[in-house]
């Protein structure tokens, strides 16, 4: 069932556009399953589930970060995972950039990141505030071991997924303001959002990114 999820999901993405799935809770054997039907990118949320599934499937795919990401005693931070990690998604401050940057650094690895944008502008969500985006990626851009490639939000907690879409339309658009700034040393390729209930409005509002979890381990 799960390698026709995936597939199934794979066949209705438009071309351009990357499927990262969500592990969170899931067992080994419906991951691999998942990457029998064509997954290629993992979106890790708990550093405890990498630990347990690195050992297993080691490079059969690309990992992706998308769990909270703090500069205050978090095990993303610890060489050996930043070693594994192929993009962290869920970089929502300067300060975290620079750790990511001076902790990339000891390792000689530059770290592709994207720009959590906090789009709701929730108070009690993490992102960035899409008034500070463009202040905040200038800020950072500088840095050696870190590549701005892109901006990711998770949108406010929505049932109707056409609710979602004036949200998914303003980061679209925000996408495209920072894309054109043509700040240095970035590469904005990148726009992730929308999970399993959202993924197609938000691949219609111009997501190249999507972040699904139940669809292919549950749907």
């Amino acid at each position: 069932m799960i390698r026709e999820n995936v597939q199934k999901i794979l066949n209705e993405l438009p071309r351009g556009v990357d499927l990262v799935a969500v592990i969170k809770g899931r067992s080994t054997e419906d991951i691999l399953s998942a990457i029998e039907g064509g997954v290629k990118v993992l979106g890790v949320n708990y550093i405890k589930d990498l630990r347990s599934l690195f050992p297993v499937i080691d490079r059969k795919v690309s990992w992706h970060y998308i769990g909270i990401a703090k500069v205050e005693k978090h095990d993303l931070l610890r060489k050996r995972y930043l070693e594994i990690f192929d993009m962290i998604e869920t970089v929502d401050s300067v300060d975290l950039a620079k750790e990511l940057d001076k902790r990339c650094a000891s390792i000689e690895k530059v770290m592709p990141i994207l720009i959590e944008v906090n789009i709701g502008r929730e108070p009690q969500k993490s992102g960035v505030d899409p008034d500070d985006v463009a202040d905040v990626i200038r800020e950072v851009s500088p840095l050696k071991c870190i590549k701005v490639m892109g901006l990711m939000t998770m949108g406010p907690l929505i049932d109707n997924p056409e609710r979602l879409r004036p949200y998914f339309r303003e980061m679209k658009q925000l996408f495209d303001y920072i894309r054109d700034l043509q700040i240095p040393n970035t590469e904005i390729r990148y726009l992730s959002m929308g999970m399993s209930n959202s993924y197609k409005v938000a691949i219609e509002e111009g997501a190249n990114i999507v972040r699904i979890g139940t669809r292919l381990f549950e749907g």
